[in-house]
């Protein structure tokens, strides 16, 4: 007697492009959304502290000329092209611009709270140029761009993605999203443990543990699930950076024999989560200095690092194939 057999079907691999913190750099993150196409991949998943870090106020000055201060460097611009060109040069750093005149300027150097509001505006602003960025880019495709906030991103931030994600900007925050028609799921988680920067979304490690908790609630089997946590875990190497003196103001990075003195900054929530469930796969950020890639148990756990200041895009592309990572590829461009 014969038997026919038949061939059980392979199931199709799934390539996701994942990159974190390009706090407010314009040119890295236009990169990330044509990384979509440029590598071919099914999904983008931006990790979080998509926002800059600080507002550089730009002076009208008599004569149609502008002035201004970047890193302690004075610039005067002497017409509306050269100013484009700083803005531009300012938004390839990360950093918002706002065009004002000396007396508004002395005004917001008094008032904390007006600073504060500008800089959130022009925060928004840019994310709205985002978003329409990536429509446009995006349209015509299968590929969606999933977003979730980090430790540096404050509630406005992810608000107004809520309120202004089209139909592939995905936001993701603290949800369970499913990936590859249902063949993976993803678990987004932005809030870091404690720095020295008191940043808007610290936690401590006891409530990171009842937030991870909470958005992993009611998945059973992790063995196709993807963690997609700002934080990295604790003493992973995903997490090395230099230990700062906390008594100075900005803190200082802490020397021994003239040497920086590294540590493990990550969570010790996140570490214990990953080593007793065992996702897949866990995506992280927030130390820009710590690029990598290791395994904790069955888990592929990568950080693909971050140069957002210098306009170049660190990612990671990574194919899945059923319920195993087939590859990771660390990139820089």
């Amino acid at each position: 007697m014969r038997w026919l057999s038949h061939k059980k079907e392979k199931p199709a691999d799934f390539r996701l492009f994942f990159a974190t913190d390009v706090h407010g750099s314009t040119p890295t993150f236009r990169k990330f959304i044509n990384a979509a196409a440029f590598y071919g991949v099914d999904a983008l998943v931006l990790g979080g502290d998509i926002t800059g870090k600080m507002l550089v106020p730009i002076l009208r000055e008599a004569g149609g000329r502008f002035s201004a201060t970047l890193q302690e460097r004075p610039y005067l611009l002497e017409n509306e092209e050269e100013l484009a060109a700083f803005a531009k040069h300012v938004a390839k750093m990360g950093f918002y611009t706002a065009v004002m005149t000396p007396e508004e300027y002395a005004q917001l150097a008094g008032d904390a709270q007006k600073r504060e509001r500008v800089y959130r505006e022009q925060a928004c602003e840019r994310l709205r140029e985002w978003l329409r960025f990536a429509e446009e880019r995006l349209a015509e495709t299968p590929v969606r761009c999933y977003i979730t906030g980090g430790n540096d991103d404050p509630p406005e931030i992810l608000a107004l993605l809520q309120e202004e994600a089209g139909e592939h900007v995905v936001p993701c925050e603290g949800l369970a999203v499913e990936l590859a028609s249902g063949a993976y799921t993803m678990v987004s988680l932005g809030y870091s443990n404690p720095t020295p920067w008191q940043t808007p979304r610290e936690v401590d490690e006891e409530t990171m543990a009842r937030r991870i908790s909470e958005v992993v609630a009611g998945l059973e089997d992790f063995t196709r699930v993807i963690f997609n946590f700002h934080a990295p875990p604790v003493d992973s190497t995903l997490d090395t950076c230099p230990l700062l003196d906390n008594s100075t103001d900005p803190p200082t990075v802490v020397t021994s024999g003239g040497q920086p003195v590294l540590y493990g900054a990550g969570s010790r929530a996140v570490r214990e989560a990953i080593e007793r469930l065992q996702p897949l796969l866990s995506l992280h950020g927030h130390i820009h200095e710590s690029r990598g890639l290791i395994q904790i148990g069955r888990t592929t756990a990568v950080n693909p690092g971050s140069e957002y200041g210098e306009g170049i895009l660190r990612g990671a592309i990574v194919t899945l194939s059923g319920d195993r990572v087939r590859s990771v590829q660390l990139t820089s461009g």
